[in-house]
């Protein structure tokens, strides 16, 4: 017990100088390319409004492009640390919990600026690298979707604004990790969790602040609302007895 507090805390501490390097390192581009934008803006320094309007679009170059490169970096960093971890219970207090934790990190970095780029090609791209199977034409318009190594997104799937996607949650002290699948043409709506172990069949809905309990199985074309979830339309778009 004492032990694992002891590596917690070392850890954390350790966490702070690890966040200042990858912020460090993903501006170097941004840098150069405002340094380039500055000097290009200085070369006529006798009208000050044109010298200005150059720096001010430098400085948003530079803003954007190290907001990228960072969620690029994070993603494959996130997806060459990420625990190949089998479904099951683990000690809360243990290595596996560290190791799952510690390939959060990049995760959390690349929050910094990916909530800006969902939905985009850049935001889907940024889950693959961290490990996640996605489909063709998903449209995921959220930034919490966790352990993406666990998470399979289907063809045309559409993920709600600030919906949140996990394939562990913690309880009894123990950390719980299953794969979470998502069928094609699926809907998970704004704002609503799917917890670990689940399956949403191909053209479900999740309904908008649905919470869908761990190891749910939803059936293909059924519509759950609800916290917990429950079925409030069938497939043939009968309302359940």
């Amino acid at each position: 017990m004492k032990s694992f507090i002891l590596i917690q805390n070392v850890l954390t501490a350790i966490i702070i100088p690890i966040f200042a390097v990858i912020i460090g390192l993903t501006s170097v581009p941004a840098l150069a390319l405002f340094y380039y934008g500055y000097e290009i803006s200085k070369s006529n320094p006798e009208n000050y409004i044109i010298e200005l309007t150059g720096i001010s679009i430098s400085l948003g170059l530079f803003v954007m492009t190290w907001g990228i490169t960072l969620v690029f970096v994070s993603g494959v960093m996130a997806g060459l640390s990420r625990p190949r971890l089998k479904p099951g219970r683990y000690p809360l207090q243990s290595f596996v919990t560290i190791q799952w934790a510690w390939s959060m990190i990049f995760h959390k970095a690349a929050l910094f600026f990916l909530p800006h780029l969902v939905p985009s090609f850049i935001g889907n791209t940024y889950y693959r690298l961290s490990g996640a199977k996605i489909g063709k034409g998903a449209q995921i318009n959220s930034s919490n979707i966790n352990d993406c190594g666990s998470v399979t997104i289907g063809d045309r799937v559409v993920i709600g604004g600030r919906a949140v996607i996990n394939a562990h949650l913690t309880e009894k002290g123990e950390l719980v990790m299953a794969p979470v699948v998502i069928g094609n043409d699926a809907l998970i709506g704004t704002e609503s969790i799917i917890q670990p172990g689940c399956t949403i069949g191909e053209g479900a809905v999740i309904a908008s602040r649905a919470v869908v309990p761990k190891w749910t199985n939803v059936p293909a074309g059924e519509v759950w609302a609800g916290l917990p979830a429950r079925c409030i339309r069938l497939a043939d778009g009968s309302r359940p007895e």
